[in-house]
């Protein structure tokens, strides 16, 4: 069966990436779950400008990625959440919400899909986050969650 991954699949390959996988796989388990769809020549060229405008976007080698980094550890990013008397969190921090408090702190524009938080968020304080911006490079960035 021949599928366009619609997120990365450890293992497979990127999104965007045409795969020839058994019948089985895909359907039972790719397709339902979004991971991918059925290939056609229309969904191949549209997979392709949305890569390419994707590549235009993303952060271009090893050299750039490490100016990101020293861009991201310089940062004193602060996020505004609901919290009760305790301190204790409605909900957890995700991270799009990280990505959004990156990009109004004067960051650069992170992809939440970058973002790997180790524990989750559910109290305010400081924390850290780590943002993956390279396959060889990774940022630390230094996050103060605080009540709103």
């Amino acid at each position: 069966m021949k599928l366009i991954l619609a997120q990365e699949v450890e293992g497979l390959g990127a999104p965007g990436d045409i795969v020839e996988v058994k019948d089985g796989y895909g359907r039972n388990y790719l397709v339902p779950r979004g991971l991918a769809i059925g290939w056609t020549r229309g969904a191949e060229k549209q997979i392709l400008t949305i890569k390419r405008a994707r590549d235009a976007r993303a952060i271009q080698g090893k050299e750039h990625a490490s100016e990101v980094k020293n861009q991201l550890e310089q940062l004193a990013v602060k996020l505004d959440v609901k919290a009760g008397d305790t301190g204790r969190l409605f909900g957890a921090v995700t991270p799009a919400d990280v990505a959004a408090a990156i990009k109004s702190a004067g960051g650069p524009l992170v992809e939440k899909r970058a973002i790997a938080i180790a524990t989750p968020i559910k109290s305010t304080g400081k924390h850290q986050v780590s943002v993956q911006l390279h396959p060889e490079v990774a940022a630390t960035v230094k996050l103060e969650v605080v009540a709103a």
